[in-house]
């Protein structure tokens, strides 16, 4: 008698084991959504670097994957493309100045050359560090690919192509001088283009 329940009793308690273990297993397995969840399936490669589910903030533990975090890296999402089209009125004003600096100096004017060269150096502090608050950004909850044309879409083609001319201008500054004004004045008519798109049609930040 005793041992039959003995028997029935160690049956049951491996079933409420085995239950207790199913229900730990639905858990880690629902938390690891939630976790998935708080991050686009899209990311750029720098914001996957730094904010992706393996990513350096990640790994060391400085912003660990919550829902709580998210919220935090949201703001400081915010704070950061706000900041980031401040410093893009600031740096396109610099390339304003520089054009007219830069046709001064093509017409002879030799004693613009180092105005020209200051102002050009703190334009391009001001436009990489622009391209970095965004590139850098934490990412959006959400960013789904879109069918279509749109300002988002056309703001983005204009940074891959303005991003290349302002490398190329500072490259090509003390090697060829008619290179160098072609990749300026590209960059230039690009940046000014993405500024306006923005400006003109402008759609709300994804957060």
């Amino acid at each position: 008698m005793y041992q039959k329940i003995t028997v029935l009793f160690l049956l049951l308690l491996s079933l409420n084991v085995q239950g207790q273990e199913e229900d730990l297993f639905r858990s880690i397995k629902a938390e690891t959504q939630i976790d998935e969840s708080l991050l686009p399936d899209r990311m750029v490669f720098t914001q996957s670097l730094l904010w992706g589910e393996r990513g350096l903030m990640r790994k060391t533990g400085w912003s660990p994957l919550t829902i709580e975090q998210r919220e935090k890296e949201l703001k400081i999402r915010r704070k950061m493309l706000k900041l980031h089209q401040l410093i893009g009125y600031v740096t396109l004003a610099g390339m304003v100045t520089q054009g007219i600096l830069g046709t001064k100096l093509y017409e002879g004017r030799s004693r613009y050359y180092d105005t020209h060269k200051t102002i050009g150096n703190l334009t391009s502090i001001s436009y990489f560090t622009g391209a970095g608050l965004s590139l850098f950004a934490p990412p959006p909850l959400t960013n789904k690919k879109q069918k279509g044309l749109s300002s988002i879409k056309a703001h983005k083609y204009l940074a891959t192509l303005h991003f290349s001319a302002m490398v190329a201008t500072n490259v090509l500054a003390e090697k060829n001088r008619r290179l160098h004004r072609a990749a300026a004045f590209t960059a230039f008519g690009t940046y000014a283009t993405a500024i306006l798109v923005q400006q003109f049609f402008p759609l709300e930040l994804v957060l």
